[in-house]
């Protein structure tokens, strides 16, 4: 069916088109708030963390410059791959929690259930972890401020940020993410500009720091070849929970003004952002600061507060150069509150999207004048008051725990949204012509074979260091492989409780079925013939 083409048969599938849009509001009612500038910096600020600044440099000490590059290129062509698989999906059905209920309608509602709790449970444990971590650079400055003080603060600005109306939430980060492109931006000139001499101590370094003790890549646990390949896969590993963003981008989709405009341009952007951001930013880290750099080992393993354990700090105290740090850590403060805004905003929406499949209570379906789920907020901002757990030090190993336990969530998140994409693509050659959509993505079912495997191949391998010999640990084993343990579980309850069927027959000639169901196709036709879909 060409639903572009043919709107004399979406239009005797759908009546009257313009009733069918407003019954639909009454079963999904989000306003669309958010403006093109708003979803362009959403798409950058979702990519871009403190992991880039900071964490990385833990990578850099295990596999070395060329390691922590190559890692980086090479988890970026997974990334857009998995872009790919969810931009032809979202900017046809822009949808609230779009992938999650698409899980739903082209896999199975078992597995709908699967990727909203997955996906809910992500975003709202890393709500507590961004506040603390709010606290802990802004140790830099001071520790006089009491923790109990800086929690409530950020709690509170989280709550107005996000439970009045999406245009808060969409101003809000709109600001956040320019300060994470100056912060981004700034740091790559910050490194061109110094190895070539522009310094107070005039060093023209270069890339002198890719050849310190004869190759760029460092040994890790062991020596020789086997060293470089298993400091290679640490950097990997650090990539794949580094980079991300489509999915971010996506979860706006419901709320977005002229989606089919503003979408397609949010996802084409991804390859530059990925360029620029952590292909450069990866290569800047390595050309800074030597990865066997002593201040650099100290200060991460002293567990330094905020930028000072980021290995641009470093540098810039290596160089005398003063101010900056400074200035690093206040951007690294806003890039923290701005993850933890969006962690809010992720996970509310990812729950009302399971209250509409009815996988969540009926309340949650509820929002607002102003289109807002106030109840999927409070129920997440619910979820961060384990922050409080900071105040004490042993109930702060609990918090880490439970940060610990979804650390390979997002991973299986992105395997989801491949396979979804998979099935999607599947019915779509039988069913809808890919040129007559809206967005149409490039190298595809490639994209999505390529996707999911790395994206499952990454999830087993994230916790091999328990595998080594001698490195057994209960804890860590668990803590790297419980959710993918979790998941199958969830399936099968569902599957078994309410009699789900896997799609296995996408066509049924006999029956003159397709896998898009009449409900569907009214939506689709809603979409193409309403105007703030044009």
């Amino acid at each position: 069916m060409d639903l572009s083409s043919n709107a004399e048969n979406l239009d005797k599938i759908s009546g009257d088109v313009d009733l069918v849009f407003d019954s639909e509001r009454s079963y999904d009612n989000t306003h669309r708030k958010l403006k093109n500038r708003h979803i362009q910096l959403m798409a950058i600020g979702g990519t871009i963390g403190t992991a880039l600044f900071v964490q990385i440099g833990q990578a850099l000490t295990k596999g070395g410059p060329a390691s922590l590059f190559v890692a980086f290129t090479l988890w970026s062509t997974f990334i857009l791959a998995i872009n790919n698989c969810l931009s032809e999906m979202v900017t046809w059905i822009p949808i609230s929690s779009p992938f999650v209920r698409y899980a739903d309608r082209f896999v199975d509602p078992a597995m709908g259930l699967c990727a909203g709790v997955n996906f809910f449970v992500f975003e709202a444990i890393s709500i507590p972890f961004e506040v603390t971590a709010f606290n802990v650079v802004l140790q830099f400055w001071t520790d006089k401020i009491p923790l109990t003080a800086v929690i409530s603060f950020v709690l509170i600005c989280y709550l107005t940020l996000n439970l009045w109306t999406v245009r808060y939430f969409g101003e809000s980060e709109f600001w956040f993410a320019s300060g994470k492109v100056v912060l981004a931006v700034g740091l790559i000139f910050f490194t061109f500009v110094t190895m070539v001499g522009g310094n107070p101590i005039h060093d023209a370094y270069g890339f002198r720091f890719w050849n310190l003790q004869g190759t760029p890549f460092a040994e890790y646990i062991h020596t020789g070849s086997l060293g470089r390949f298993l400091g290679f896969l640490t950097c990997l590993i650090q990539a794949s929970y580094t980079i991300a963003g489509p999915d971010m981008v996506s979860m706006a989709a419901g709320e977005v003004q002229t989606p089919r405009q503003i979408l397609p341009r949010a996802f084409k952007s991804v390859f530059y952002r990925l360029t620029t951001f952590f292909v450069l930013g990866s290569l800047c880290i390595g050309i800074v600061v030597s990865y066997s750099d002593p201040d650099l080992l100290k200060a991460l393993n002293d567990a330094r507060p905020g930028a000072s354990s980021s290995p641009y700090v470093i540098a810039m105290q290596r160089l005398h150069i003063k101010v900056l740090p400074d200035i690093v850590n206040a951007l690294i403060l806003t890039s923290i509150f701005s993850a933890g805004n969006s962690y809010v905003y992720n996970a509310s929406r990812t729950l009302y999207g399971l209250a509409l499949e009815g996988k969540a209570p009926a309340v949650f379906r509820r929002c607002n004048r102003k289109g807002v789920p106030v109840w999927c907020v409070i129920a997440s901002l619910g979820i961060a008051l384990l922050s409080f757990l900071q105040v004490s030090n042993n109930s702060a190993v609990v918090l880490q725990w439970f940060v610990n336990l979804v650390t390979a969530s997002q991973l299986l998140n992105y395997a989801i949204i491949c396979f979804t994409y998979l099935r999607f693509h599947r019915a779509s050659i039988q069913g809808i012509s890919r040129d007559t959509l809206p967005h149409k993505s490039f190298w595809q079912p490639f994209c999505a074979y390529y996707g999911f495997t790395g994206t499952i191949v990454m999830a087993i391998v994230g916790g091999y260091n328990v595998f080594l010999p001698g490195n057994w640990d209960v804890p860590s084993f668990f803590f790297s492989y419980t959710m993918i343990g979790i998941l199958p579980v969830l399936f099968m309850y569902w599957k078994i409780s309410h009699h789900t069927k896997v799609i296995v027959k996408l066509f049924d000639s006999k029956m003159n079925r397709r896998m898009f169901t009449d409900d569907d196709l009214l939506l689709v036709a809603q979409i193409e013939r309403h105007y703030i879909f044009r």
